[in-house]
């Protein structure tokens, strides 16, 4: 028997969403719950959940569609339990004789240990193969590891906390009954509250606002804990949570209201970058402003005919990667870096695009954006910013960058001095867009304004090159035929 999945109520005032990314692909087999993938509106992320236990025959709306609500996602053949355990029993890893180790994987170029950051499962929990395990932080990134078979997860060798070298083993699962294990999959009605999987995204959001699970009112099916749940825990918690319910005593000083919390490894190599980049580069940086009018008339004019044509949304970023470009072209120090007594020119622009997650700043590297398009530039910003936010990115996708945009106008940031990421020379900062009144013409008429900041390297950046970057910049956005004609 078929079965539709389709796209679920997305929330008050809101009518369509992009499906960000497919976590299967057509054949592969879902149990009941399992996320089948993640949709992106304006607001929210929200996850879509399989709503019964089968195999993915067709995907209708591929990654970067626009959906609206009660489209239809994908089609689902009801499954026969025994497939399922067939498929699972198959897998070469498993082994009803001797357990199978689950190790460390492979990290990054020049990474060579990491920090289990949380598990998912437990000693003697049923798990299926390639189902998440645990999550392991490095320096730049979070690592998820699968299970490499089906089984019962037997042994935990390396616990929360534990630094762990790339190779080394985490756990053992044991051989299982693969029929009853299938059984147990379809059949979450008998799973307690400590046996339900809840969303990943709820568990590491609950992670890290350090909420306990009981606080909580699932809305998911089962009583799966979603997202929204944890992000709307105010409304969600019950009168014993509250303060006035619980007759606990008033702190008697600060120290019992503190909280002490461990810097996660990505916190700590992003504090060290960033001091080690003021510590060793002169840094300055110049200011301009923006009339963005031309930009924000061209984006709206053209805006579903590219979303039409590309299956991408167009945005401002794609304008200030292009109009960096050409004006790099310019002034080739500022995409430059210095390498003891030398000066190292790239003849190549990889435009790092800093994106805040959860977790802390990453920088995911667009390369060769100087020869790419507007509708390939958004691409690669939608595809990394999401894979950056689901903390997915690979060290590869965050090395090589020669020259940095960060923007903290989507945080309503007016003005502010980005810092350098090394070993680059330069790095644009843009800001909010607000309305202002400027001269024009000897009239003072109303704007729509950016302020524009370019921190760079006056080791090897003289303040004309730094000025003149921005002025190219300035002059392509305010004008932007320019970029069609190299100007």
């Amino acid at each position: 028997m078929s079965i539709e999945v389709r796209v679920p109520t997305l929330g008050e005032s809101v009518s369509e969403a992009t499906v960000a990314t497919w976590f299967k692909k057509p054949g592969d087999h879902v149990a009941v719950d399992e996320m089948l993938c993640e949709l992106e509106t304006d607001k929210v992320t929200v996850e879509v959940p399989s709503p019964v236990a089968g195999t993915v025959t067709e995907i209708v709306a591929p990654e970067g569609t626009t959906v609206s609500v009660e489209a239809l996602l994908a089609q689902i053949s009801e499954g026969d339990v025994g497939k399922i355990a067939v498929a699972n029993k198959q897998q070469p890893n498993l082994s009803t004789d001797q357990g199978v180790a689950v190790m460390v994987p492979t990290l990054g170029e020049s990474v060579s240990e990491a920090t289990v950051a949380e598990w998912f499962k437990q000693p003697g929990d049923a798990v299926a193969q390639d189902e998440m395990l645990c999550e392991l932080e490095t320096d730049k990134v979070s690592v998820e590891v699968p299970a490499p078979s089906a089984g019962i997860l037997s042994e935990i060798l390396a616990q929360k906390g534990s630094t762990v070298l790339a190779g080394s083993q985490l756990a053992t699962i044991g051989g299982t009954d693969t029929k009853n294990l299938a059984k147990s999959i379809t059949n979450p009605t008998k799973f307690t509250a400590m046996d339900i999987e809840d969303a990943p995204s709820a568990k590491k959001l609950m992670v890290e606002k350090a909420i306990v699970r009981s606080s909580i009112v699932p809305t998911g099916r089962d009583g799966r804990v979603m997202k929204e749940d944890v992000v709307q825990l105010p409304t969600n918690r019950s009168a014993a949570d509250t303060p006035a319910a619980t007759n606990s005593p008033a702190p008697v000083d600060d120290a019992a209201r503190e909280e002490r919390v461990k810097m996660t490894r990505l916190r700590q190599t992003i504090a060290r970058r960033l001091k080690d980049s003021q510590n060793t580069a002169a840094m300055l940086t110049t200011y301009n402003e923006v009339d963005m009018t031309a930009v924000i008339g061209l984006r709206n004019e053209y805006k579903e005919l590219f979303l039409k044509k590309h299956k991408v949304k167009l945005g401002f970023m794609s304008f200030f990667t292009i109009a960096c470009c050409h004006a790099l072209q310019e002034v080739p120090e500022v995409n430059a870096e210095v390498e003891g007594t030398d000066i190292v020119y790239k003849n190549f622009v990889h435009i790092g695009i800093a994106a805040g997650t959860p977790t802390g700043l990453v920088v995911p590297v667009i390369r060769d954006a100087d020869s790419m398009s507007f509708a390939q530039i958004e691409k690669e910003i939608a595809e990394k910013g999401a894979r950056a936010r689901d903390g997915k990115l690979t060290m590869a996708e965050m090395q090589g960058g020669t020259f940095t945009i960060s923007n903290g106008g989507v945080y309503g940031s007016l003005m502010s001095s980005p810092i350098l990421n090394p070993p680059q020379s330069g790095i644009l900062g843009m800001h909010k867009i607000q309305d202002r009144p400027i001269a024009l013409d000897g009239q003072v008429v109303i704007r729509p304004m950016m302020y524009l900041a370019l921190s760079y390297d006056h080791r090897i950046v003289d303040g004309k090159g730094a000025v003149t970057f921005l002025v190219r910049v300035k002059e392509a956005l305010e004008d932007p035929r320019r970029l069609l004609m190299e100007l």
